[in-house]
């Protein structure tokens, strides 16, 4: 039987460690055909498909969930 690896997560490059405020997101896409998001402070765990991720980024990218003021 093969074990199945934990998530390696990484925060972006643009997230800056402030001790005095831990918030981040972080990444790990290590697992084969997943990508799991992590919140740094409370350690909340949402796991999404790499077909998921892609769409995602891809709206992102486009600007599909910007805000308008």
């Amino acid at each position: 039987m093969t074990a199945i690896p934990a998530f390696e997560f990484h925060a972006s490059h643009a997230c800056k460690y402030d001790p005095n405020d831990r918030r981040c997101v972080e990444v790990a896409t290590n697992v084969p055909g997943k990508v799991a998001v992590r919140n740094s402070v409370t350690g909340q765990t949402v796991e999404f498909t790499a077909v998921e991720w892609t769409d995602f980024l891809s709206g992102a990218k486009l600007g599909e969930f910007d805000l308008s003021a």
